[in-house]
């Protein structure tokens, strides 16, 4: 097994210059974008769907030239249902690219894609959906979420240049840190932005496993209609 991309140089504090935001719990977001915008006048905010519509309706006229969808930016259209929205080449080389690695910021550079610093995402509500008595199987599969806890865990990985914000209830105090950092966020808090990152997306998969631990083959099938039952 080969030696993994090894970091050896970060930046203590990182300006917040690109933001991805994707959430399925939508509050505080009235709080935490206006508030982005307004400390950095020139940030970009990419979002998805339900998202995006929020955001643009919180921003009214200011939208312009400071949202872009990401189906704009990546060029690649949501899937039906919008199982596929962020999945994308473009969006994860932000994420995931290094300041100090020139292979990665010549990648950018070809691409045309911008560094994401931090991302805004919650998961679909899996564990409120399975907490309904009248859940069936199939309501609980569809809120497993996919690209959300990819993006979480891309931007935990990551914490060396991006802040993995997972909960509305830390948007006070990182817009607070912006304020005194002209902007700025820093190592410390990337850092316990993370590890609260990899406990939220470590808790919704036991949640999941643990539900359909529980669940018999007959109890799945009585959900649907099964094409060729031998029953």
């Amino acid at each position: 097994m080969g030696e993994k991309n090894i970091v050896g140089k970060i930046d203590d504090l990182v300006k917040v210059q690109n933001v991805l935001v994707s959430v399925s719990d939508k509050s505080g977001l009235e709080e935490l974008i206006p508030a982005l915008l307004e400390i950095n006048p020139e940030i970009m905010v990419l979002s998805t769907g339900g998202t995006f519509k929020k955001v643009q309706t919180i921003l009214g006229e200011s939208a312009k030239g400071h949202l872009v969808s990401v189906d704009r930016y990546t060029n690649q259209p949501e899937m039906q249902g919008g199982l596929v929205k962020t999945l994308d080449f473009k969006i994860y080389l932000g994420i995931l690219s290094e300041t100090y690695n020139e292979a990665h910021q010549k990648d950018l550079a070809e691409r045309k894609v911008v560094p994401i610093d931090m991302v805004v995402c919650n998961l679909y509500p899996f564990e409120q959906t399975i907490a309904n008595e009248n859940t069936t199987p199939e309501h609980a599969r569809a809120n497993i979420d996919v690209g959300g806890p990819c993006m979480i865990r891309g931007a935990a990985k990551n914490y060396l240049r991006v802040a993995a914000v997972i909960d509305p209830t830390d948007y006070a105090a990182i817009i607070k840190e912006l304020r005194e950092n002209k902007g700025m966020i820093s190592l410390e808090t990337r850092t316990e932005l993370m590890k609260k990152a990899f406990a939220h997306t470590a808790h919704y998969d036991a949640a999941i496993a643990n539900y359909w631990k529980g669940k018999t083959n007959d109890e799945i099938k009585e959900t649907y209609e099964v094409v060729g039952d031998k029953k």
